[in-house]
């Protein structure tokens, strides 16, 4: 069953330097968009991610130091990649979790503002792993029948990714051909930020959702406890998770 579409989903995948979001740099981004019309385009980009690529990442993707060396570095590309993915709603696998955070992370590195409230995120892992529990390998096999050739080639994951989301749309009953329905399926939780630092309560409020103010709104703690703001500014927080603290703050000072 093929997607039923209102905007175009850019299904993308990165390969990266290890699993940091705030410290690991991209090494290869493949993204292949979907338009309502069913037109599909591919684009992919091999990244000089401007640090060593350990040894251990290299074993998983194939990507090494010297692969790269001669490659444009993630800011030389960051324009090309937004227009492209430009308008779109996202898909992957493991996307919500991983690579839409480290992307939006390079992204406000190099001060492009990645849209964030206006797309749906569509993470199949999720959908994968609420309906059989497995990994994208075997949601390959399992949905369509065939083998992954080339795992953790970029461009064969997203494309493997958006098969396997077809066939999971035609196997479920359940399962809304809807990207608004999958979005909202395939995520853990309702995030404000995409590392999900900050989640909206079911009252829609911003609260955190880690350490000791968990649970407790954004706005209260900040005027309770002002000095929290400046540890979570110098701390290892990625800058999505930052940015968007500082706006809840000075949405705060100008009520």
């Amino acid at each position: 069953m093929k997607l039923n579409l209102k905007k175009p989903i850019a299904f993308f995948d990165l390969e990266t330097t290890g699993i940091s979001i705030t410290h690991d740099r991209i090494v290869e981004i493949a993204v292949l968009k979907i338009h309502p019309n069913g037109l599909k385009e591919t684009k992919t980009w091999l990244v000089n991610p401007t640090i060593p690529i350990p040894k251990e990442a290299s074993d998983i993707h194939g990507i090494k130091d010297e692969d790269v060396a001669d490659k444009p570095t993630f800011k030389e590309i960051a324009k090309q990649v937004d227009e492209f993915m430009s308008h779109c709603d996202l898909g992957g696998f493991n996307s919500n979790r991983f690579d839409i955070p480290l992307l939006v992370e390079e992204l406000l590195r190099v001060d492009i503002d990645f849209k964030i409230p206006s797309r749906k995120f569509v993470d199949v892992q999720t959908i994968f792993h609420k309906m059989e529990q497995r990994n994208l390998t075997a949601a390959y096999k399992f949905y369509c029948g065939k083998s992954l050739e080339n795992a953790h080639s970029a461009e064969a994951d997203i494309t493997a990714t958006y098969e396997v989301l077809e066939a999971q749309i035609d196997r479920y009953e359940e399962l809304q051909n809807d990207v608004n329905f999958l979005s909202e399926f395939s995520s853990h939780n309702n995030n404000v930020d995409v590392a999900g630092r900050i989640i909206y309560n079911d009252k829609m409020v911003e609260v955190f959702n880690f350490g000791k103010y968990k649970g407790k709104p954004v706005e209260e703690v900040l005027k309770t406890d002002p000095g929290y703001y400046g540890w979570l500014l110098k701390g290892d927080f990625s800058l999505h998770t930052k940015k968007v603290m500082s706006e809840i703050r000075l949405r705060s000072i100008n009520k």
